[in-house]
């Protein structure tokens, strides 16, 4: 048999590769502005995101110093050195104090630009839960409940972001906002959100929102989502409705993308391709539950094995788990978890599921598992021990079943966030 493991790994970092702050950020720094660059950035590529900027104004532009301030609020764990912008390490995927900390202070920060000065917002996935700033009226306390029920619900990041926007002064255009006597307001974003969509990107502090208080509250009857009485107060109450198109704070911002997933899940494919796979490529954008969208690609990979077909089946996409169990895992673990309960009897397929953040659900710790990997090995070990794949499953305990195998795919943080990235290999 041979390992194709290292193989699946080349894939995954060719992902990353294409997406990382070093490569894609440089190019569409804007020029040296008359006052400062006040540099505000969030999401799990926040802190590699400002050493980039960094390098760009302090060494290329030999910018003065002191006219370069900022803040990058990131996951623990994920923070690099810098010299100027202060990086905060904070909670995700449930926010902590933190993050409560720093959102205040990139607020007040933005709030003190002036009509000479470039507002540069740089974001990755993650910066919904790093910055964290509840309306008036909802505790932080009630912020983190919302948070940890919407993350059980299953509910798409879209439509998760929807409710956070109602109940924030930073997010849904805020930040734009507060920052809005700044000759520029420029946005450059790496996206995590299937289809790109600017609002939904750190649920997107400095854009125009398109969703409404009456679509978050739609939300939570339709999750069912269990929310104190405060809450549900501040989702009645028209001074939370987000910044529409046409507010006085857009007037001067703009916003580009840096790296789309489209981009990573490419790059993914030419390696396969390159190396002779016939590859079958399902885009970048796919939703749905984990374990659904396992069954209908193992379905694809019991095709092409039973036509004696060499394929790479290559997938983007946020995947959600509706978790009824007790178990410990994310969304690219259950995916794993579910294809090796499907593919368990089939020689010659091997796989990798993991999110290109490096870090697939978990506590907020730096040491998450990125995903898992599947193969040969995987399954003997599964039939040596006597576990059932299917019970790990209905108890989403991804982690449990794949510590006990050893197919944990652990990376570290990688620095950026274009969702994820999901191989199957059929030799």
């Amino acid at each position: 048999m041979t390992d194709r493991r290292p193989f699946l790994r080349s894939i995954f970092d060719a992902a990353v590769a294409a997406a990382h702050p070093d490569v894609v950020l440089a190019p569409r720094l804007r020029p040296v502005p008359k006052g400062r660059v006040i540099c505000l950035c969030a999401g799990k590529g926040a802190a590699a995101m400002a050493a980039a900027a960094e390098r760009h104004y302090l060494d290329a532009l030999e910018l003065d110093p002191s006219r370069l301030v900022g803040i990058a609020t990131t996951r623990h764990g994920h923070g690099v050195p810098t010299r100027r912008i202060k990086v905060v390490e904070a909670g995700h995927p449930v926010p902590d104090e933190a993050g409560l900390k720093a959102a205040d202070d990139t607020l007040r920060l933005a709030a003190t630009a002036t009509p000479d000065d470039l507002l540069l917002v740089l974001l990755t996935g993650g910066g919904s839960a790093n910055w964290i700033a509840p309306v008036d009226g909802v505790s932080f306390a009630q912020k983190q409940q919302v948070n940890r029920a919407l993350l059980r619900s299953g509910a798409p990041i879209g439509e998760m972001n929807t409710v956070r926007k109602h109940l924030s002064r930073i997010k849904g255009g805020r930040l734009a906002r507060a920052g809005q006597h700044a000759a520029e307001i420029v946005t450059l974003a790496i996206s995590d959100v299937p289809h790109d969509d600017p609002s939904a990107i750190a649920s997107g502090p400095t854009v125009p929102d398109p969703t409404t208080l009456a679509d978050a509250r739609a939300l939570v009857a339709r999750y069912n989502l269990s929310i104190d009485d405060a809450v549900r107060r501040a989702l009645d109450d028209p001074a939370n409705e987000s910044c529409k198109p046409g507010d006085a704070a857009f007037a001067r911002a703009t916003f580009e993308l840096l790296a789309k997933p489209k981009a990573s899940i490419d790059a993914a494919v030419k390696v396969a391709r390159d190396a002779g796979y016939e590859t079958i490529a399902l885009g970048a954008d796919l939703e749905g539950e984990a374990r659904e969208i396992a069954a209908e690609h193992a379905r694809l990979a019991l095709k092409a094995r039973s036509e004696g077909k060499r394929v790479a089946i290559v997938s983007g996409g946020e995947l959600t788990v509706t978790v009824r169990g007790n178990g410990r895992g994310g969304p690219n673990q259950e995916y794993a978890l579910a294809l090796a309960g499907l593919l368990k009897d089939t020689p010659d397929v091997s796989a990798l599921a993991a999110d290109t953040d490096g870090a697939d659900g978990g506590a907020g710790s730096a040491t998450d598992p990125a995903g898992a990997v599947i193969d040969q090995a995987t399954f003997a070990k599964m039939k040596a021990i006597g576990l059932d794949p299917k019970a790990y499953l209905e108890n989403n305990d991804a982690t449990g079943f794949f510590a006990q195998t050893g197919d944990l795919l652990l990376t570290g943080p990688t620095l950026t966030n274009v969702n994820d990235v999901r191989v199957i290999l059929v030799d």
